[in-house]
């Protein structure tokens, strides 16, 4: 490896907006992270799944696309 071409690798503090802060080695230092695995719905099982099952009927409804089908079948 050249010398003098790579930048410093140093251990840096990376601090969350709910408090939660860690340690990790980089580039580029310290890290201000708006959300993290502390506090991300995903990880802590307070994700909201939303039915979009009534949408799709809804369009097929205005657009009249579940009677083709029916005429289809029967045809």
């Amino acid at each position: 490896m050249k010398k003098d071409i790579h930048p410093k690798y140093t251990v840096g503090t990376v601090s969350c907006a709910c408090g939660h802060t860690f340690k990790v080695r980089s580039t580029i230092g310290d890290l201000k992270l708006e959300i993290c695995s502390n506090c991300h719905p995903f990880f802590t099982g307070k994700q909201k799944f939303i039915d979009t099952a009534g949408r799709v009927d809804k369009y097929r409804r205005k657009y009249g696309l579940d009677k083709d089908k029916k005429a289809q079948k029967e045809s």
